[in-house]
């Protein structure tokens, strides 16, 4: 019988920095990891700005996988600017996804403020405020993606802001890494991104080790799978391998062999 999530395995292009879009798409192939999230900077080839010519041969070299989404650096909560700035950036990162056939953008909290403090009630009302406005600007086709990561790393964080920005087209990522060093277990996190839940990165990891093959670490990714399943969960599940930030560690091709033969043998 087919695993019902072996067609859903995708990885994010952190994992292969720099590389051209027809190596990322062969690996892609090649791996049977289908899907792809494409990081979006000035040190890629996707990236803002991009004219139509580049867009073209982009869609051209993706053709035979999925594209996800854009993975931006743009932080909703940013204190260095100001609204106008962050929901144009934001925006303008939507403008490429659609342009290179993506569903989604992903988006970054970035509040840069000790949870509890007046500030970062702040800088977490200022979040709402720039993802409602960018929402509403959006074209036609596009979401944007809060990320369970730093400001706001745990699902109860981002469950909050969603539920005050109430928009359809503005969503979660679970990073799997992330709501535990929050303090947060990963049964209270889906229960809290449960409304909001578009996308799911999976990863593993322990101190000091970063990143490492799935089932190395010390995130119950397999136990996770089988409760988002259970719960109906239809999306993806994308290896966020942080070879551009550790690039003493394997190549993800390696990575992606070890996650084919280690996601078998956990019957997922």
């Amino acid at each position: 019988m087919t695993s019902p999530t072996v067609d859903r395995l995708a990885f994010t292009t952190l994992g292969i920095p720099g590389a051209p879009l027809t190596e990322v798409a062969a690996l892609a192939v090649r791996s049977g990891w289908r899907g792809v999230e494409l990081r979006s900077a000035d040190d890629e080839p996707v990236h803002v700005g991009m004219d139509a010519e580049a867009v073209a041969a982009a869609r051209e070299a993706l053709a035979g996988v999925t594209v996800l989404a854009t993975n931006s650096y743009v932080r909703s909560g940013s204190p260095d600017l100001d609204d106008d700035a962050v929901v144009a950036a934001a925006v303008a990162e939507a403008e490429l996804a659609v342009a290179l056939g993506a569903p989604a953008v992903r988006v970054f909290p970035g509040a840069a403020a000790d949870p509890g403090t007046a500030e970062h009630a702040e800088r977490e009302q200022a979040m709402v405020r720039r993802l409602r406005a960018a929402a509403d600007r959006l074209p036609d086709g596009v979401e944007l993606w809060l990320e369970t990561h730093d400001s706001h790393r745990t699902g109860a964080d981002v469950a909050r802001v969603l539920a005050a920005v109430d928009h359809p087209r503005v969503r979660a990522i679970w990073d799997l890494a992330h709501p535990p060093k929050g303090g947060e277990a990963w049964t209270d996190t889906l229960d809290r991104l449960r409304p909001h839940l578009a996308h799911v990165q999976i990863k593993d990891e322990r101190p000091g080790q970063v990143p490492l093959f799935l089932g190395d670490g010390d995130v119950p990714v397999a136990a996770i799978v089988r409760a988002l399943e259970a719960d109906g969960y239809p999306g993806w599940y994308s290896l966020e391998y942080e070879l551009k930030w550790h690039p003493e560690a394997p190549p993800l091709a390696e990575a992606l062999a070890a996650g084919t033969t280690w996601w078998a043998a956990q019957g997922l």
